[in-house]
């Protein structure tokens, strides 16, 4: 492992949401501050900095990790995305954020950025969850506007319409027919 001196600065190189991005940082500097202060993606929230309230999460190659418990300098070459990368800056919102959307699962939105990447993550480990499932993953974030439902439902939706994506695109079995003449 390489070894970091304590009290000096460390230029911290990494994907961002697809882009090779770089800033200088110390050492002890948490990923939730790199990202809003150094790389100035600030749909990363940070809320009780203990890793209790989810606000922060963000996917570090691939999997959903809470960046206020991760130091900025763990994330050298490694690929983090955030709600900022879940759709293009002038495309439209991806089908999750549009679910959240259509069901109002979003109110003050704070917790929102956080909630929206573990459910990202989630949803490609597990593509077709129950209820009481997802409200299980939803456990790690703490909401206080919305009550959860109209996030579980979005979820719900979003995987339903995921797996009638892939159902339509998947090749069908044509029925076997024989020919017998008599």
């Amino acid at each position: 492992m390489k070894q970091i001196a304590r009290d000096s600065l460390h230029t911290v190189r990494l994907q961002l949401n697809g882009v090779e991005r770089g800033a200088p940082c110390a050492s002890r500097t948490l990923l939730s501050d790199f990202l809003r202060e150094g790389l100035g993606a600030t749909g990363t929230h940070v809320g009780c900095e203990h890793g209790v309230c989810g606000a922060c999460t963000v996917q570090i190659d691939g999997v959903a990790q809470r960046s206020c418990m991760t130091l900025a300098v763990q994330a050298e070459g490694r690929r983090v995305d955030t709600v900022e990368g879940l759709c293009a800056a002038d495309g439209p919102l991806s089908d999750l954020q549009a679910a959240f959307q259509r069901h109002h699962a979003l109110q003050c939105g704070f917790c929102t950025a956080g909630i929206l990447m573990s459910c990202d993550d989630y949803l490609r480990r597990r593509p077709d969850p129950t209820e009481a499932e997802v409200r299980e993953m939803l456990s790690g974030h703490l909401c206080r506007c919305t009550g959860y439902t109209p996030i579980v439902r979005a979820v719900l939706e979003t995987a339903a319409q995921r797996r009638a994506a892939t159902d339509a695109s998947a090749p069908s079995e044509s029925p076997v027919t024989s020919s017998t003449e008599s």
